[in-house]
């Protein structure tokens, strides 16, 4: 991978949209103290993935945004783009179907920082790979700061292997590494989270079987109250309906005595009322 040309907007002294072709073989930037010499080296770091403010040399990340001057007011944003020639495909195999990528950074003040890559947005962590496989980096030692020639002189061992790495080539897979371990651990914590929902779960599912049964139990228990009511309900019924066609039976022979009485007068008065007239 080549680096081609560095975009600069809004960040630090780059107010205004600047291009900066990087050639190939060596290019050089000249001018006098306080031109924006180093601004350019820390737009390439910060679109490299660099999270600390300090090698920044800011007392926070939204101080890349360009905070105003005597005749220009202050920005509330600033994007760096930096494309790279990939023609020979040796980017990471999730970047590596175009020829050519536009990696670019943008922040928004109090919003926190945006990547993306031809376009389609990605990881911090996606693009610190991407240069770590090839690498470079923010921090590789390729690219030099000021003040750092004096870090590296004083450094400890430590530091100077990783150093070395980053020469080396090796530093991408160090990176993939501690990736896939933060995602071990993460796995191995989630698998420690599902334990205790399981055990959880295993006391709720003992909770519902109680409930199973008492809800089975309940079920049977009204069913059968339910048929028993229904049998009492059946029995009372026909209790009514025999003493409603006995107290029928009754009525119908009292009306028949009653009548068999009249009729039984009528006769005597009839008897009486001719002996009267004999």
């Amino acid at each position: 991978m080549k680096l081609t040309r560095l975009r600069i907007a809004g960040f630090k002294t780059f107010v205004e949209p600047t291009d900066f072709l990087i050639e190939p073989g060596l290019t050089g930037v000249v001018g006098p103290n306080g031109c924006g010499k180093s601004n350019l080296v820390e737009a390439l770091r910060w679109v490299m993935g660099e999270n600390s403010f300090k090698n920044m040399r800011a007392t926070g990340m939204d101080d890349v945004i360009f905070s105003g001057s005597g005749g220009r007011p202050a920005r509330n944003w600033a994007e760096v783009m930096l494309t790279i020639d990939n023609a020979e495909r040796t980017a990471p195999a999730a970047f590596n179907d175009t020829d050519l990528l536009e990696i670019s950074r943008k922040i928004e003040r109090e919003e926190g920082s945006t990547y993306r890559v031809n376009g389609k947005e990605v990881r911090a962590r996606d693009v610190q790979i991407l240069f770590a496989d090839a690498a470079t980096g923010s921090r590789s030692p390729a690219l030099v700061r000021q003040g750092q020639i004096s870090e590296i002189i004083s450094a400890k061992p430590q530091a100077r292997r990783r150093i070395l790495e980053d020469a080396a080539g090796i530093a991408g897979l160090h990176a993939r590494r501690h990736e896939a371990e933060l995602r071990l651990k993460a796995a191995e914590d989630n698998l420690v989270r599902v334990e205790d929902v399981t055990r959880e779960l295993e006391s709720q599912i003992e909770s519902l079987k109680r409930q199973g049964r008492q809800a089975s139990r309940y079920k049977t228990l009204s069913a059968e109250i339910r048929r028993l009511e229904a049998l009492m309900y059946a029995i009372s019924f026909s209790e009514a309906r025999e003493q409603a066609a006995t107290a029928e039976r009754q009525v119908t022979e009292a009306l028949k005595a009653v009548a068999d009485a009249t009729e039984e007068q009528t006769r005597a008065a009839t008897a009486q009322a001719v002996a009267a007239h004999a």
